[in-house]
């Protein structure tokens, strides 16, 4: 195919499936001068395709030098889809809090003492996780009924991965459907999605449900097994560095 073809191929490719008349009266053109073209009957040197380029638009060279007459790919809008909010300030236990700063309690499984594993979901007393209270006010929740625990396993990948920190408002306790809530199932802190099923029973959703099946809960073993903690309204995780791990 010698470069003239080539030129006539790219214009092909262009007018992507619109007849001669449509492409024509697109761009303010004689459609016989398109049909010319085309068919060979006006030659398509560099010159005609230099004057193609400047009617239709197009940038210079795309019809002077085609790449084969394979579609011009489409130019894609770049957007920019993050946001630089200002540095990271770093704090340790014991600092005094800034003026837009709270503390919220941390919850985790306790093991009680000679109980063989057993364990119990309980407010850790000396530990605390400092909230922005601007974050609290983005998400409507009050800091006095914020609290925060860490997931543990996969269930809920990729959306909180293991290990990650969640944040709850502990005055958020009735069930909408599809909302990811924190609560305490005999002893283990658990963070799932829970949905409402008809006489009283309840589903519980892992976000991994290729490998974590749906559960359900009857009306009386929701009542008597589950304590809510509250609706989760904040997740964070720290990814370490690939050249790090071990």
């Amino acid at each position: 195919m010698n470069i003239k073809q080539m030129r006539i191929q790219a214009l092909k490719a262009l007018m992507g499936g619109k007849t001669q008349k449509e492409f024509a009266d697109l761009h303010n053109l004689d459609a016989s001068y398109i049909s010319q073209l085309l068919n060979g009957h006006r030659d398509m040197g560099e010159k005609a395709a230099e004057t193609l380029e400047g009617k239709i638009g197009l940038p210079p060279g795309t019809l002077v030098s085609p790449t084969g007459g394979e579609p011009m790919p489409a130019k894609v809008a770049v957007e920019a889809n993050a946001e630089l909010l200002g540095e990271m300030d770093v704090w340790e236990d014991g600092d005094p809090l800034d003026e837009d700063d709270c503390e919220v309690p941390y919850y985790a499984e306790v093991e009680f003492a000679g109980g063989a594993g057993m364990t119990e979901v309980v407010e850790v007393a000396d530990r605390k996780l400092r909230f922005s209270n601007a974050t609290l006010r983005a998400a409507g929740v009050d800091r006095k009924s914020a609290a925060v625990a860490r997931v543990k396993g996969r269930s809920m990948e990729r959306l909180i991965l293991d290990g990650a920190a969640i944040g709850f408002d502990l005055s958020d306790t009735t069930i909408i459907d599809g909302e990811i809530y924190a609560f305490n199932q005999g002893g283990m802190l658990r963070a799932k999605y829970l949905h409402r099923l008809p006489g009283g029973a309840v589903r519980i959703r892992s976000e991994n449900d290729d490998e974590y099946p749906d559960e359900i809960m009857t009306a009386e073993q929701y009542l008597h097994e589950v304590k809510m903690l509250g609706r989760v309204f904040w997740w964070s995780t720290v990814r370490r560095s690939p050249r790090r791990r071990s």
